[in-house]
């Protein structure tokens, strides 16, 4: 079954400001396990570990698989996916897939450089301005030109720290600058240069004034943007070995000077973030808490995050019918927050002050 639905008028304070509210949130895809939403137009595109590729046309509500079982892709086992007009890219462990929604045939792309796991794709993000699509790979980032058909290999290694070139998340910001979340810092393009101009780079990790100079090291999973703020969710992984190598965490960067952070010590769950979104004044993160004797991850649920005060409220997942706490995608498409989990994935329908856009 696709999708279950679930009206429900709660008392579940969300936030203070708002004490009764009427959410319809909607189970799609039970069972699946969710691993990255994107939107093209009027579809919503969701990969899967283990179910291949939905698409969800939100002009007729109706659903398409492509995958092994539906006898249209060869691989089921996805990492993340992008889309623009005319194709759909998929990444998985193995390589590239790509749709061509002209022939409405899949085809895979595999790259020559990156070593023995340069065909792992971690990130997508399709440029729309700039007809491109950003690749973040285990190895390297990739550049691929649609109109050129032309694909082009970066290597980002800073200081011969290999974890600088592996990359976890690539995020937009406004019209000219693209960030990329590596296992070990970030890196920050002005696209308004060229690509191979180093001028155009910068990069920063755990140091100086960056991240509260805390660990190790610093691995971003995931970026939101405001005006005035940027939000680093990061990676938790601390072990008896290295009691200090990812303390993990929300960082709030003020774009100048001031760097804040949100963590078990505020009302999270966990430290590791998987993942961000936005709507209005406030943050959604989806957590995890990395236990260091048996070296797992295990999800801590999906936090709500006022962003004027920085008060943390948890989500009670039992009202949106989902029986898990880890929660590995979310996305806001402006009316409703898709919220991707190991057991499927809900559309909650946000409304009110949750999606007031204050800047």
């Amino acid at each position: 079954m696709l999708s279950k639905i679930k009206y429900f008028l709660s008392s579940l304070i969300l936030i203070s400001s708002i004490s009764v509210a009427q959410i319809e949130s909607q189970l799609f895809l039970e069972g699946a396990r969710i691993t990255d939403i994107q939107q093209e137009g009027t579809s919503i595109w969701v990969a899967t570990y283990g179910q291949g590729v939905y698409q969800y046309s939100m002009k007729d509500g109706k659903w398409t698989n492509f995958s092994t079982n539906s006898g249209n892709l060869e691989n089921d086992l996805f990492h993340c996916v992008a889309a623009s007009k005319d194709f759909v890219w998929a990444g998985a462990s193995e390589g590239l897939f790509i749709y061509s929604k002209k022939t409405k045939k899949w085809t895979k792309r595999k790259f020559a450089q990156g070593g023995e796991f340069g065909n792992w794709i971690r990130t997508l993000r399709f440029d729309e301005k700039k007809n491109r699509l950003w690749i973040g790979r285990f190895r390297n980032i990739t550049v691929f030109d649609v109109k050129a058909n032309r694909f082009t290999d970066y290597n980002r290694v800073v200081n011969k720290d290999e974890k600088t070139n592996n990359f976890n998340t690539i995020a937009f910001d406004g019209d000219s600058i693209v960030w990329f979340g590596a296992e070990s810092g970030v890196h920050k393009y002005n696209s308004k240069k060229k690509i191979d101009d180093q001028a155009a780079w910068n990069y920063f990790k755990n140091s100086g004034r960056y991240f509260n100079q805390e660990g190790k090291s610093v691995s971003v999973s995931d970026f939101i943007f405001a005006n005035k703020e940027v939000w680093f969710g990061t990676d938790e992984f601390i072990t008896n070995e290295q009691p200090e190598y990812n303390f993990g965490g929300i960082y709030v960067w003020d774009r100048k000077l001031k760097w804040d952070k949100i963590s078990k010590a505020n009302g999270l769950g966990g430290n590791g973030v998987y993942c961000l979104a936005r709507t209005g004044n406030y943050i959604w993160a989806g957590v995890y808490e990395f236990k260091k004797n048996d070296k797992e991850e295990y999800g801590k649920g999906l936090y709500l995050i006022n962003r004027s005060t920085k008060k943390v409220i948890p989500v009670d997942l039992n009202e949106l019918n989902l029986s898990t706490s880890n929660i590995h995608a979310l996305y806001f498409d402006g009316i409703n927050l898709w919220i991707g989990s190991t057991e499927g994935l809900v559309r909650l329908k946000v409304g009110n002050e949750l999606a007031h856009i204050k800047k």
